[in-house]
C-alpha cells in the first residue's frame, strides 16, 4: 500500500525564492493517516529523537519504510536538481516542542536536503509553523508559513541563506524528519548525539 501521494508532490512546484523549497499539504494518504498516528511511538520528550531508541512499528514504520525508498528519493532529486543516489539519510522523530524551540537557523552544513513531514491531525495555533524565511534576524520576513498538520511535508535544499523557524510553541508537535546528509560519518555523529540526549531525557535529566 501506497502511503505517500506521489502525484500530488509531482505536481507540488519547487519555489526558489529565497532559496529551495516546497510545501505539498495532505502527501500521507488522509485515509490512512488516523491508523498511522494510532501507531504514532511514545517519545521521550521534546527534541529528535533517533528510531532506534524508539518502538517503531505498525503503520508508522510502514510509512518510514516507504520514505526511504527509491521512488521517493529520485522525486526529490528531480525537485531539487541534485544526485543523492550515494548519499546517506538520516532520520530522527519529534512528539513534543518546548517554548524556546523554533528559533531561525539554516541546518548544519552537512546536511543537503531536509525533509519533515507533519504529523498532527489539525492545527489551530499560531505557534509552531514553521516559517520560510528571508532574514535570520527577522521571523515576520516570511515568504510562507506551512501547517504543521494533516501530513503536511515541507522539503528544502540547505543553503548559506535557508533561513527558517517559528513562533513560540510548547506542547505536542509531531514529526518526521529525513535528511540527505555528506557522509555516513555525520549520520552516526548526530545519531549518536540524539541517542544520548533521548536518554537522558528518559531518567529525566534532559533538557
Amino acid at each position: 500500500m501506497a502511503y505517500l501521494d506521489y502525484e500530488k508532490l509531482e505536481n507540488t512546484p519547487t519555489e526558489t525564492d529565497p532559496y529551495k523549497w516546497l510545501i505539498c499539504e495532505n502527501f500521507v494518504n488522509q485515509q490512512e493517516l488516523p491508523a498511522i498516528l494510532e501507531d504514532y511511538p511514545d517519545v521521550p520528550g521534546p527534541g529528535s529523537h533517533p528510531p532506534s531508541i524508539l518502538k517503531i512499528e505498525g503503520k508508522f514504520k510502514e510509512l518510514m519504510a516507504e520514505m526511504d525508498q527509491p521512488r521517493f528519493r529520485k522525486l526529490v532529486e528531480k525537485k531539487f536538481d541534485v544526485d543523492l543516489s550515494d548519499k546517506p539519510t538520516m532520520y530522527t522523530v519529534r512528539g513534543f516542542c518546548r517554548a524556546k524551540d523554533g528559533s531561525i537557523h539554516r541546518d548544519s552544513e552537512t546536511k543537503i536536503i531536509t525533509v519533515l513531514l507533519y504529523m498532527n491531525e489539525e492545527w489551530d495555533t499560531d505557534g509552531g509553523r514553521l516559517r520560510i524565511l528571508r532574514s535570520e534576524t527577522d521571523l515576520n520576513d516570511k515568504v510562507a508559513e506551512v501547517p504543521p498538520h494533516g501530513g503536511t511535508l515541507l522539503m528544502f535544499k540547505r543553503s548559506d541563506n535557508s533561513w527558517h523557524g517559528h513562533e513560540p510553541f510548547e506542547g505536542k508537535r509531531r514529526a518526521i524528519q529525513l535528511n540527505w546528509v555528506t557522509s555516513d560519518k555525520v549520520v552516526a555523529h548526530e545519531q549518536r548525539r540524539h541517542k544520548v540526549s533521548s536518554v537522558l531525557k528518559k531518567i529525566g535529566l534532559g533538557s
